[in-house]
């Protein structure tokens, strides 16, 4: 299974956000932080907000800030919400597939499905974050398995 880039860019911005607790964040920073469009995070943040798990304070001196403590942003959670689970045609409403009465991939993949998200629903935004390790000493350069 393979994660959207959405969600990829949505628990990195999480990520940022939790390491910067200490005060507000905005959407340009974190672009710029990751080499990511800032266009695209926008959604991204405004998506994150109106389910709570960031809050965006306007006006001068505004930003955003996590809408939650990280340990209460459960991963199993945050995936579910972000992800469509329609792995192949015949979990979709359009399904046209033929052979569906003979075939039980479908049941396979839903079960394989329930198992990740069940292993995710162990773990938390906090399990994910390395405090030893602050994000202002990472070198993006090193890590290129960030973009």
């Amino acid at each position: 299974m393979q994660l959207t880039q959405q969600t990829d860019y949505a628990i990195r911005t999480l990520i940022y956000t939790a390491f910067h607790a200490d005060r507000l964040v905005n959407i340009t920073e974190i672009a710029e932080f990751y080499a990511i469009s800032r266009s695209h995070l926008t959604k991204i943040v405004a998506f994150l907000s109106e389910l709570g798990y960031l809050k965006s304070i306007r006006g001068k001196g505004g930003g955003l800030k996590l809408g939650k403590a990280p340990e209460s942003i459960p991963l199993g959670e945050l995936i579910r919400a972000l992800e469509s689970f329609t792995l192949v045609e015949c979990f979709g409403e359009k399904n046209q597939c033929v052979i569906r009465p003979q075939c039980e991939f479908k049941a396979i993949l839903a079960e394989a499905t329930r198992a990740f998200l069940a292993v995710l629903d162990h773990y938390t935004l906090a399990d994910i974050l390395l405090p030893s390790l602050p994000l202002n000493t990472i070198d993006l350069s090193q890590l290129t398995h960030l973009s």
